[in-house]
């Protein structure tokens, strides 16, 4: 007997069908952006660069971290795509690459919130 929601909605113990897998080199990537984000540091430059573009000193500001630190970690976010800059004048306004990943950051946060 099938219920409205198919054959495995009446049955709790039914094995589900897999999941499709990307391919290798997409599953790659995912684990490249993950890893760049695996930083306090980064988080924070990302949720406050999801409000809105930042210069460094602008970072080093808000996050209380020198500005060294701050280019080594704007760095790792570059290489992975998450973060782009351009010049405006003497300074570098950075900003998201999209907001995807400000949402990942986002959800990993609040999840880590609800404790």
């Amino acid at each position: 007997m099938k219920g409205p929601l198919g054959e495995h909605a009446l049955d709790p113990f039914a094995s589900a069908p897999p999941a499709p897998v990307p391919p290798k080199e997409t599953l790659v990537a995912a684990g490249d952006i993950l890893r760049a984000l695996a930083a306090p540091v980064r988080i924070a430059i990302v949720l406050q660069l999801r409000e809105s573009e930042r210069c460094v000193h602008e970072l080093v500001g808000a996050l209380g971290v020198t500005q060294p630190l701050i280019s080594q970690h704007l760095r790792v976010l570059k290489a992975a795509g998450v973060v782009r800059g351009e010049r405006n004048g003497r300074e570098v306004l950075y900003r998201l690459v999209d907001d995807h990943l400000a949402h990942i950051v986002v959800d990993a946060v609040a999840h880590a919130e609800e404790g």
